[in-house]
């Protein structure tokens, strides 16, 4: 079940939210995680007693810690095992042992289980470090880990970011419409432009066409998987702000990023923190020697290419990387402060376009035959002028969209529901007309 669908906006959605305004508040949390659990098993029946351990496993873990802090070091460890066992288990196994020639059975990946494996280990090490204070309310603890808006695709919600909206927070009609206008921004972005970009994505091939196109499926995937994963993110904000709770924002305009660097700051920004936080900074950060903070940032990259897909292209996609932010931090640094804005703008953009290339490279192959279409075969025909004068009014709203921009404008409307209701209209309209819809997340 996926929020842009008419089975989520009409009948699970308003059914939560008029359930929710009129139970006392003692019981929400019950009932939001009962609902929650039903969203995920609408999608997942078999994995939900997988999550349903991973809810136990490190309650108790949080809980032993608490009353037994000089055997604490036991607990995070038991937890992460097991974490991490069955991440590696469901999502590693088949590609190593594959890789190594043991043909097994491939299992299908639990939707979501990078997300909430990554909540579930940063409550226990939190509570290890004593930076919060494990719950006692298991309701409290399994709704913070499977609660519905951001349990499938995020934003990464630590436990300390919310532990005391799980104890009051306020859910009502006010904080109902703040968190729809939000909601509708994100709804805006996944179905009138994350969706139309993924069907001209699916008009070519990298293979066996003139440079222009490759370049043209190329920049739709550059756009596709920024409104898809951005509007989904917003929608999830929204619904968190609905029903009570403040979740991290998770993009801040990457695309108008002057560097490598920065762009990591505004893309998946909880991801980022994440792996900053609980990788990156306990293996000693930049706070070392040059050798050691080359080698910290090789083991937080591949970690984090691991984390998107168990395939050889997320390895090199995060080496590609770990290169790039290198090379920045200990020789570009100096030049790109010198040049200007939009040559860095430019640098930027063209090689996160390169990142998604191969991000999207299952089988490398498609790297060759991007280059090979880009550079051996004929620029331009007039089949790809034709799909590029098709597709250029949706290029130049997106390109619009990428910036703050249009924030800018609607933040300066008195009204902005006389915008942003047509818009759900329309995009109600499409969800209704058409068949594309997915989301490019779910498999990671």
């Amino acid at each position: 079940m996926v929020f842009s669908s008419n089975l989520f906006l009409f009948y699970f959605l308003p059914i939560v939210l008029i359930v929710n305004l009129l139970l006392p508040k003692r019981y929400r949390n019950l009932w939001l995680l009962i609902a929650s659990l039903s969203f995920y098993a609408w999608g997942e029946p078999i994995y939900i007693f997988l999550m349903l351990a991973t809810i136990i496993v490190n309650f108790i873990a949080g809980l032993y810690i608490k009353y037994h802090p000089e055997n604490k070091k036991v607990a995070l460890i038991i937890s992460s095992i097991f974490c991490l066992g069955t991440l590696f288990f469901f999502k590693y196994m088949h590609f190593i042992t594959s890789t190594f020639g043991i043909n097994i059975a491939k299992l299908a990946l639990p939707l979501g289980i990078s997300f909430y494996t990554f909540q579930t280990l940063s409550y226990t090490i939190d509570v290890y470090r004593g930076r919060v204070e494990a719950t006692s309310s298991l309701v409290d603890f399994a709704l913070y880990v499977v609660s519905f808006p951001q349990l499938i695709a995020g934003p990464i919600v630590k436990y300390i970011d919310v532990h005391k909206e799980l104890k009051d927070r306020k859910s009502d009609l006010e904080t109902y419409a703040d968190g729809f206008e939000i909601f509708l921004q994100g709804l805006f972005l996944k179905v009138l432009l994350a969706n139309p970009m993924g069907d001209a994505f699916n008009l070519v091939e990298f293979s066996n066409t003139t440079g222009l196109l490759a370049l043209f499926k190329l920049a739709c995937y550059t756009f596709q998987i920024y409104f898809d994963f951005a509007g989904y993110s917003k929608m999830a904000i929204g619904l968190g702000k609905m029903l009570g709770f403040n979740f991290p924002e998770n993009f801040n305009y990457p695309y108008t990023s002057k560097s490598v660097t920065e762009f990591w700051t505004r893309w998946h920004i909880t991801l980022s923190s994440w792996f900053k936080e609980y990788v990156y900074i306990p293996l000693g950060g930049n706070r070392v020697k040059i050798g050691r903070h080359i080698f910290n940032l090789l083991v937080t990259w591949t970690l984090t290419g691991l984390w998107h897909g168990a395939n050889f292209n997320f390895l090199i996609w995060g080496f590609y990387y770990f290169l790039i932010l290198t090379i920045e931090k200990y020789i570009l640094k100096s030049i790109l402060n010198k040049l200007p804005n939009f040559i860095c703008f430019i640098y930027t953009i063209i090689v996160v376009a390169i990142g998604w290339l191969i991000f999207i490279a299952e089988d490398l192959s498609i790297i060759g035959d991007f280059f090979k279409s880009l550079f051996t075969s004929p620029f331009i025909d007039g089949r790809s002028l034709s799909i590029l004068l098709q597709y250029l009014l949706l290029f130049i709203i997106a390109i619009l969209f990428s910036t703050d921009i249009p924030k800018r404008i609607y933040n300066r409307l008195k009204s902005s529901y006389f915008l942003l209701i047509p818009l759900f209209i329309l995009a109600v309209a499409m969800i209704v007309t058409g068949s594309f819809n997915p989301f490019l997340y779910f498999r990671f």
